[in-house]
């Protein structure tokens, strides 16, 4: 932690290059080394603290008496055989069947004629004989044309007709009837089936209800809700950025602790948020130390413990209120570093001892 003030440009200049210092500073002018914070977010963890397990309680068999019917001779059979029964019947047929006898009457002729025409009827263009008073010299031209027709011409031939076809006349021939005698099956054979029925006795026995079987009853779990915080982006170092210069000095946080304790009042909570908070907001990025320190009264041990919880009161409260824990960094000097002479063995009033019990803050360098 260091007070960076830059009094003359050309010095700080050439110290810069050497320290890795802010380039550019201007004169009277205070930078601090400022980060882009680690990023945390709180986490709800479930733990088990004791396993689920299950006690297993066991439950006799339990036993009942039933009354039963049981055969105890099985069901039968008796067959009777009814032998079959016989008959006679008279069976009538034809012992010789009955024909026809066939007589034949010859086929009859007659004689006659038929006329038949062997010249049919026609007509010709003939010349005829010249006129006895032509007088051509062409004995041709005194000659006429006549279409003359002639008769069909006929001749008769003698011919023989079929008077009666031949002929067949059937004289029938009687059947013979006979008869027999045919022993039938009248009833066929069978047998007949007697069901003799089963015999039956009533006993008592003693069976199983219910057969032995096992409770399990199952004992939660008991687990415990714990919240941690957990990186979700890291952070690092950007740049110097410039700050009030009364700020990397140590500031008052003017909180009145109760003596011995180092709990938040609803005050001193309220002083956080007027008094730190908006510096803190003004200067993203920017690591604040928070100190605290204790009079001379008491043990030095003590007054060292109570100093550090606390500073770290202080932190934990920025904490829940959204401040990145990397850029807070909680001292505890006790006794250390007192304002006056009020030292061990020195007896001092009141209000000097109070002017050692203080709480401070200031911008520091990542």
């Amino acid at each position: 932690m260091r007070k960076i003030l830059f009094l003359l440009s050309v010095f700080t200049a050439s110290f810069s290059m050497a320290q890795d210092l802010p380039s550019n500073p201007e004169p009277g002018k205070c930078y601090v080394r400022c980060t882009t914070p680690d990023v945390y977010v709180n986490e709800t963890v479930t733990i088990t603290l004791k396993p689920a397990y299950s006690v297993l309680k066991t439950v006799p068999a339990t036993f009942k008496t039933v009354t039963e019917n049981v055969e105890i001779k099985s069901s039968g059979k008796k067959l009777t055989v009814v032998p079959e029964k016989w008959g006679t019947e008279t069976i009538s047929y034809t012992s010789k069947q009955g024909g026809n006898t066939l007589s034949i009457s010859p086929a009859s002729f007659t004689t006659g004629s038929e006329t038949i025409e062997i010249k049919p009827a026609y007509a010709q263009w003939e010349l005829g004989a010249a006129a006895p008073d032509c007088s051509s010299g062409n004995p041709d031209d005194c000659r006429y044309w006549c279409y003359k027709g002639y008769p069909a011409e006929f001749t008769t031939v003698s011919t023989t007709v079929l008077s009666t076809p031949a002929s067949v006349s059937k004289t029938p021939i009687g059947s013979k009837d006979a008869s027999y005698t045919k022993r039938v099956l009248l009833e066929q054979a069978k047998v007949i089936e007697e069901i003799i029925p089963a015999e039956y006795k009533n006993i008592t026995k003693t069976i199983i209800d219910k057969d032995a079987y096992t409770v399990e009853e199952t004992i939660p779990a008991v687990t415990k809700t714990v919240s941690k915080e957990v990186l979700k982006e890291k952070g690092g170092l950007t740049s110097w950025k410039e700050v009030e210069c009364s700020l990397v000095e140590y500031q008052a946080l003017p909180i009145n602790w109760n003596s011995g304790s180092a709990t938040l009042t609803s005050e001193a909570k309220s002083i956080i948020d007027n008094r730190l908070m908006p510096v803190l907001a003004q200067n993203p990025g920017v690591k604040v130390e928070l100190a605290s320190h204790t009079d001379s009264q008491g043990a030095s041990s003590s007054n060292q413990d109570l100093s550090e919880r606390r500073a770290k009161a202080v932190a934990d409260y920025l904490i829940s209120k959204g401040v990145n824990s990397s850029l807070l960094v909680a001292n505890g000097y006790g006794e250390t570093k007192l304002l006056n002479r009020c030292k061990d063995g020195v007896s001092c009033t009141a209000r000097e001892h109070a002017a050692n019990r203080r709480t401070q803050f200031r911008l520091i360098n990542n």
